[in-house]
């Protein structure tokens, strides 16, 4: 498969170099319902991310992008094929923050901080500065209905740090929040992704914000889900939703994805 546009080596977040990747899927399948009435939701998925490569995975819906997502959290099992992610259980960020609204945001996220084994007496400052990387600082003793919807999906992509994963899986995390909100957001998780190194798997059904975060955009056909082509992204980071770049690429990829969509509806 020749992509579209090659990545630069020197982009945004490392180096993309060989060797063993954060996550590899090969020949994954995924059915549900019973034997002899199962219905194929992914098919024959191969896909390798490097350490320190954000992938974005695009697909109408139903194409199986969240149960891909969940086989490499480890919170289903392929029906065949295998998932690797050599450095251990990844983080995992929904669209609902999903905090636990009893707790303040510095107690949700030393609850995770307990879960991945740091200490008592380190959790509070841990939680302090995880606060302040995603730029809330001193709201650690702030409720969850006190917090905005952006705020909100900050603390959740704290705590979801907080499991000191060197992967990070998201499903559609910006999907319920207005434009400015989740272009500001773009900013945040580009900053964090380059700063902390992290490979990240992003499933999204917005081709801009595909285009704007990733260096590679993966496009699933419709189900059964499969690697139907593949962008590799030379356009310097930061980008910009309205950039030119993004936008044309937008509409290339977009092309693809109505033909995904035109090619199910006639089978």
């Amino acid at each position: 498969m020749t992509p579209a546009l090659t990545t630069s080596e020197t982009a945004l977040g490392g180096e993309v170099t060989g060797g063993a990747p954060a996550v590899r899927l090969s020949h994954v399948h995924k059915t549900f319902g019973r034997p002899g009435a199962a219905t194929p939701v992914l098919d024959d998925i191969s896909l390798d991310v490097a350490p320190g490569e954000f992938v974005t995975l695009l697909g109408a819906s139903g194409c199986g992008k969240s149960t891909l997502l969940n086989l490499v959290a480890g919170l289903d099992k392929p029906t065949a094929g295998s998932i690797e992610v050599p450095g251990g259980r990844p983080a995992l960020m929904f669209q609902d923050h999903a905090l636990f609204p009893w707790l303040t945001a510095g107690r949700n996220i030393e609850l995770a901080l307990r879960l991945a084994g740091v200490p008592r007496a380190e959790r509070r400052p841990e939680a302090e500065r995880l606060l302040e990387l995603v730029r809330l600082g001193g709201s650690y003793d702030k409720r969850v209905h006190e917090l905005s919807g952006g705020m909100r999906q900050r603390v959740a992509m704290a705590r979801a740090l907080a499991q000191g994963s060197r992967v990070l899986l998201m499903d559609e995390p910006f999907a319920a929040l207005d434009a400015i909100t989740r272009d500001v957001l773009h900013d945040e998780i580009t900053r964090i992704w380059a700063e902390r190194q992290l490979a990240v798997l992003f499933v999204t059904h917005n081709v801009r914000e595909a285009v704007r975060l990733a260096q590679r955009v993966v496009l699933l056909s419709s189900r059964p889900g499969r690697v139907a082509r593949e962008w590799r992204i030379d356009l310097p980071q930061p980008r910009r939703i309205e950039d030119t770049g993004v936008a044309d690429l937008s509409i290339e990829i977009t092309e693809e994805l109505r033909g995904e969509i035109r090619r199910h509806g006639k089978h």
